[in-house]
């Protein structure tokens, strides 16, 4: 079982974190890819998180004889769902290298520029702008970092796929096993 949480957690990183690794360093050299950055940056995750519907699907159907519960198979998933979430934080590690550190200055402006062209008060700006500087401070910290990169934009995600996929994979009469003859 620990072999195959590896294998398709590795599937799944490499297929988040190659495109991740890629964008952040050709992208603008790190400059903020705004909503279109996010929706492309989910998108792929959640792409290659199929990976955990198919090995929760192939445990039951292959190693199980058709039947597994929820929580096996969310556990099962979520396993898959660290592993894979582990290489997109060492992607996106190896991704700042090249970006010389700056996205974090580079988001920050992005957003002060936003509140300001959405017409904040100098009072909200103030707030904004100290809420930025803490961000650029405690991002500078590896592994402060490291604990967001994981937990608030990779492991919502793997949470809510594992989620899904077992609770749709629990019933064994949803996509059954093909028997062949």
């Amino acid at each position: 079982m620990l072999r195959n949480i590896l294998t398709y957690g590795v599937i799944a990183g490499l297929i988040v974190g190659i495109p991740l690794f890629a964008m952040g360093v050709t992208l603008d050299h790190g400059h903020v890819g705004g909503a279109w950055g996010m929706v492309i940056g989910y998108t792929i995750m959640l792409v290659a998180l199929t990976t955990v519907f198919v090995a929760v699907k192939r445990r039951r159907d292959v190693e199980l004889g058709g039947v597994i519960r929820f929580w096996p198979a969310f556990g099962y998933g979520l396993a898959i769902s660290t592993v894979a979430g582990l290489i997109y934080v060492l992607s996106w590690e190896a991704a700042m290298l090249f970006m010389d550190s700056s996205f974090a200055a580079t988001y920050a402006q992005a957003t002060l520029d936003a509140a300001r062209a959405d017409g904040a008060s100098a009072a909200e700006m103030a707030r904004l702008e100290a809420q930025m500087n803490d961000f650029v401070t405690m991002y500078a910290n590896p592994a402060m970092r490291i604990a967001m990169t994981f937990f608030m934009e990779f492991f919502p995600v793997g949470l809510l796929v594992s989620l899904i996929s077992a609770a749709l994979l629990r019933n064994s009469r949803f996509m059954p096993a093909q028997v062949t003859a």
